[in-house]
């Protein structure tokens, strides 16, 4: 298991008081706190195929390896409107993966936005897991009837002890699938954990918030969290952990090419740890022969075709500021920026089909240039790139990669980025005054791939 600050900080703590009294071993042998249940955590899976059947295998793993009850949490963003396969099967990979989970274990979904990406109506999506044996936790309400779409909370047993699961969404409509929009009533996470959290956890033995809402919504529920809370953060593909005092809060990245472990100790503790799921590995024997039937069956000529060769895997930091990079360099402009999630995984090595990069870079678009000066430039960058260890108080939820070349000496710099950044300014920049044009007969998808590939998309 990765070790983590929280990792580090229990360790420290134990051997603070081992310096302190050497002798009360001796005396009074401490008790070894017992882990009583492990959550295993993953968001934003967006129907990642070309890891489904590895990340099944790592969970069959961790959960066969283990005699501690576990849990398996999912925090919403399931499916992928913009793979195709998924598309054209109906989504029978991800909804195969589903079934398996509560074989291993009790598996929770909290909904996202992309989870109704299939099938418009959220109800359907949510009687469907139930048939799977899937509990199901969200506060989003049907519009329509004023009717929540699952419970905001669910009680479940973990081993002998019981655990409280309460489940927000993010209140960003225009992520939605637009054919849905108008069915779904969404409260700002905040407000309605300000209203509600307590109400839900009263009681509670052991509890475990899912926020679909994103850093910028988590960090006003963070503050309303019980001690010993943990708390799992999905929606902006981040991976990184934070502790509040005995509580426990983790992204746990996206794309299925990572996992999060949460060990819940008698004592109050929680250890929490991230694991890679491999590319390489072994897929799960349960669905390795669908996926590959699935993506034969539905994968054009064209789709397969090689668009070229990447030297070497890129992560999804290195993608985004290699495709920023492409970006300013097509558009003559000293500095790049694209939007966190539009792209999905990180450039795989070897052969890049037109299948796998559009999982890569998501969505096509327009590129938009701005002049700025260097000092505002260089307060955009310092909001870029938040792949990086940071503070949680930095963190801005939604955030651009950005790739800056020579901007030495120069009283005024050119800024590209996509249509939808340069229509939410206020969101990635920070700012609303940036004035945008159009950068003729160029797109986003073909200056990503020539710049990462050489070919064009």
């Amino acid at each position: 298991m990765t070790i983590t600050p929280l990792h580090r900080r229990r360790l420290f703590q134990l051997m603070a008081v081992a310096a302190v009294a050497p002798g009360l071993g001796a005396l009074a042998p401490a008790r070894e706190a017992r882990a009583i249940g492990r959550v295993l955590a993953m968001s934003d899976l967006h129907s990642a195929y070309e890891r489904t059947g590895q990340l099944l295998a790592a969970l069959e793993a961790e959960i066969a390896g283990s005699d501690v009850p576990h849990l398996i949490a999912i925090d919403g963003d399931i499916f992928e409107h913009g793979n195709v396969v998924s598309v054209r099967s109906g989504g029978v990979i991800d909804w195969a993966f589903l079934g398996e989970l509560p074989k291993l274990a009790p598996t929770v979904v909290n909904l996202g936005n992309h989870d109704n990406d299939l099938t418009p109506d959220l109800h359907e999506v949510v009687a469907r897991m139930r048939s799977l044996g899937i509990l199901v936790v969200s506060n989003i309400l049907d519009a329509r009837t004023g009717l929540p779409y699952a419970e905001a909370a669910v009680t479940v047993p973990l081993g002998d002890r019981l655990l409280r699961i309460v489940g927000a969404g993010t209140n960003s409509l225009n992520t939605y699938p637009k054919a849905s929009r108008d069915w779904l009533s969404i409260p700002e996470p905040g407000d309605w954990a300000q209203a509600n959290l307590a109400r839900l956890l009263d009681g509670a033995d052991l509890m475990l918030v899912m926020s679909h809402a994103g850093v910028a919504g988590d960090r006003d529920i963070l503050p309303l969290l019980p001690d010993g809370a943990l708390m799992i953060g999905g929606h902006n593909h981040l991976l990184f952990q934070h502790e509040q005092g005995r509580s426990a809060y983790a992204h746990t990245g996206s794309w299925s090419n990572a996992y999060t472990t949460a060990t819940l100790f008698d004592d109050g503790r929680i250890d929490v740890g991230s694991t890679a799921v491999d590319l390489t590995g072994a897929p799960s024997s349960r669905i390795a022969d669908l996926i590959a039937t699935t993506l034969a069956m539905h994968l054009t000529a064209e789709e397969k075709a090689v668009l070229g060769v990447s030297p070497r895997a890129l992560t999804l930091g290195e993608t985004g500021r290699a495709v920023a990079a492409a970006l300013a360099k097509a558009a003559g402009a000293e500095a790049g920026f694209i939007g966190h999630t539009t792209l999905g995984a990180g450039l795989p090595a070897g052969p890049v089909s037109r299948y796998a990069f559009d999982a890569v870079v998501r969505f096509d678009g327009k590129l938009m240039v701005a002049e700025t000066t260097p000092e505002r430039l260089a307060g955009f960058m310092a909001r870029t790139n938040q792949d990086r260890p940071m503070p949680l108080i930095e963190r801005s939820g939604d955030f651009l990669y950005g790739a800056v070349g020579d901007a030495a000496g120069k009283t005024a710099v050119r800024l590209v980025t996509t249509d939808w950044c340069a229509m939410n300014q206020a969101e990635y920049f920070g700012v609303t005054d940036l004035v945008f044009s159009e950068v003729p007969e160029v797109r986003i998808k073909a200056t990503a791939a020539a710049g990462l590939l050489g070919g064009a998309a």
